[in-house]
């Protein structure tokens, strides 16, 4: 069956087409956007949902979605989606932030140039029928300070045309590297130093807690006096009543605002004052970048529903369709390998290692070690995937680690999972061959060659004759088939193990009557999702 996509807002019908075009069983209806009640209703059989700004996903839209797999935001901002409750409940958040890039760094280029010359109230007086030539006195742009908060993908574009200008350009951004910045031709500054500097000052990161009120009213004050103070990025990065009152002291020249703390800003202590330029929210609003958006979102969701790639998600690492082709069988092996220490753990764990050997040490590890989390946590919680697991083992206090090694042994590559509770250690490794069949290759230090099936029977016992055909008689008298059957020991007379794959999960009794031998220290049935 195709997969289902409901588009709530508006979209150009080439973005629609796309779906169409790769088999998505699409729904364009953007009145639903607008109309909560009937998008609760309508949600529920859908696998994706494309949005603009005006859905909101909340975690009630969530819990009415059973089958919701992606919401795709054909924008940068992702404010009115509840990203953590689609974490938890599984549900991939994606964006397209590269759509609309330049449109938005051009919005701040042009908001600098209207502040530093008044043209909003230049334009309207001159409506108004005065010519008042000497009252709007502006400032070149050339040879200025520029202090640029956040030079990534948007801040950037205005580096490099702000250099363009003939402006001194500056930046504050912590994973700025110097060779990036000597490649933009700016210098990397420290935010004290900026605030001192800078003659204007725009904003380009997104709002998290780290960011939210960067230009506080103590780092306001700390700005160079007719410094001019531009925000084209999120509302909420800058105290707006404490810019008002160094607007009205005239400590600041001018200020030029696209975003609020509450929008729709319908009010604001910006509003209405001199030299301080507002417009509502029209960073990306260019026919060019909403076109680009709405065709990047198409393209991804589809993507992902069709191949599973993710590219641009908040809540996920990035797999490229490439890589969900190589990496696919190493992922569900992760999974396999997490699903067994997972059921054989009924104490809270405490932290997960994993170690990649060999050719797996260069694959994406983020996505391996999210499958790795979502097969440990599946044995208390079977609703969890690759997207909620990291949340669940974060609120746990789970520790993870990840550990990559060059080829050791036999194999070109293998992943090692060992899980940890308060009283003891769990190991198990696995590898994938060339049939891209997941295999289980070590489990508490004792090497084996197991096959994963889907019903599987685990024991642990003394390196003692008679186990095998007390497996075999047992499961043969109670009419359990074995598919396959795996024996290893640590040594002669030592620890061993057994692994069966069986064609059926054995039944409560059978597995009593292997406990009541007393031959086993360990009888556990094992489920895996092949």
């Amino acid at each position: 069956m195709a997969p289902k996509v409901l588009v709530s807002d508006k979209l150009s019908e080439t973005a629609v087409q796309i779906f169409r075009d790769r088999g998505i069983d699409v729904t364009f209806d953007p009145s639903l956007g607008k109309d909560k009640d009937a998008l609760l209703a309508a949600i529920k059989d859908y696998d994706g949902l494309a949005i603009r700004s005006a859905t909101k996903v909340t975690e009630k839209l969530l819990d009415a979605a059973p089958d919701l797999k992606v919401v795709g935001r054909a924008g940068i901002g992702t404010d009115n989606v509840d990203k953590v409750a689609a974490s938890r409940r599984g549900v991939i958040v994606m964006n397209t932030p590269y759509g609309n890039m330049i449109t938005t760094a051009e919005h701040a280029i042009a908001m600098m140039f209207a502040v530093a010359r008044q043209i909003p109230e230049a334009n309207a007086s001159t409506h108004a029928g005065k010519w008042e030539k000497s009252r709007f006195m502006g400032v070149e742009l050339t040879g200025k300070a520029l202090g640029v908060i956040g030079a990534g993908n948007i801040g950037g574009i205005v580096c490099q045309k702000a250099v363009g200008l003939g402006m001194k350009v500056m930046a504050y951004d912590p994973f700025l590297s110097e060779e990036r910045a000597t490649e933009l031709r700016i210098h990397k500054v420290e935010l004290d130093e900026l605030l001192a500097r800078a003659d204007v000052i725009t904003l380009h990161v997104p709002l998290t807690d780290q960011t939210k009120n960067i230009l506080s009213r103590d780092a306001l004050a700390k700005t160079k006096k007719g410094v001019r103070i531009v925000n084209c990025a999120r509302g909420g990065l800058v105290d707006e009543d404490a810019l008002a009152e160094l607007l009205n002291s005239g400590h600041v020249a001018g200020a030029a605002f696209d975003v609020f703390a509450v929008e729709p800003a319908t009010e604001s202590p910006l509003f209405n004052l001199p030299n301080v330029v507002v417009t509502p929210h029209l960073g990306a609003a260019t026919t060019e970048a909403q076109e680009n958006v709405a065709l990047q979102v198409a393209e991804q969701m589809s993507d992902y529903l069709l191949t599973g790639a993710v590219t641009n998600a908040l809540n996920m690492p990035s797999v490229t369709a490439e890589e969900a082709k190589v990496m696919g069988p190493w992922v569900k092996l992760a999974d396999h390998l997490g699903a067994f220490v997972g059921q054989m753990t009924d104490e809270p764990i405490e932290a997960i290692d994993v170690i990649y050997n060999g050719s797996v040490a260069d694959m994406n590890l983020d996505a391996l070690n999210c499958s790795a989390i979502a097969g440990v946590m599946k044995a208390t919680n079977p609703d969890v995937n690759m997207v909620s697991a990291p949340v669940i083992a974060r609120e746990r206090g789970v520790e993870i680690s990840t550990t990559r090694q060059d080829k050791t042994g036999v194999f070109d590559g293998y992943i090692k999972l060992i899980v940890k509770t308060d009283t003891r250690e769990r190991s198990i490794a696995g590898t994938v061959f060339s049939d891209d069949k997941p295999r289980f290759i070590q489990i508490k230090g004792i090497n084996i060659d197991a096959e994963v099936g889907a019903h599987m029977l685990y024991t642990t016992n003394k390196d003692v004759p008679g186990v095998i055909g007390t497996l075999g008689q047992t499961l043969g008298e109670n009419s359990v088939n074995i598919a396959n059957f795996t024996l290893g020991r640590s040594d002669r007379g030592e620890n061993a193990i057994a692994l069966l794959y069986l064609d059926d999960q054995p039944p409560a009794p059978v597995l009593d009557k292997l406990r009541a031998t007393g031959m086993f220290q360990n009888v556990s049935p094992l489920q895996f999702d092949v």
